[in-house]
């Protein structure tokens, strides 16, 4: 309920002692609201930055397996003509 000044004005000391009272803790209600939306966001945040850590990763996961299947490649293929070259013998 919102209040003019004129209304105020004529408000016993007790009424807006009350007033106060209620706006003091409707403060603390948002204040504590504000802390539990910036904890929330604060994880959020976190697992975002989690996530393109674990997708770097996965790159490079990918690239090195790369490198791993052509060295491999790279071996059997000499072993191969290994094993020509010592038929033809």
């Amino acid at each position: 309920m919102k209040k003019t000044e004129k209304e105020l004005r004529k408000l016993k000391r007790s009424d807006l002692l009350e007033l106060m009272l209620l706006q003091s803790e409707e403060i603390d209600r948002l204040r504590e609201e504000l802390d539990r939306t910036k904890q929330q966001l604060e994880e959020k945040t976190v697992r975002i930055q989690q996530a393109g850590s674990i997708a770097e990763a996965a790159v490079q996961i990918s690239g090195l397996l790369n490198a791993a299947q052509e060295a491999a490649d790279i071996y059997l293929q000499s072993i191969k003509q290994i094993h020509v070259q010592e038929k033809g013998d």
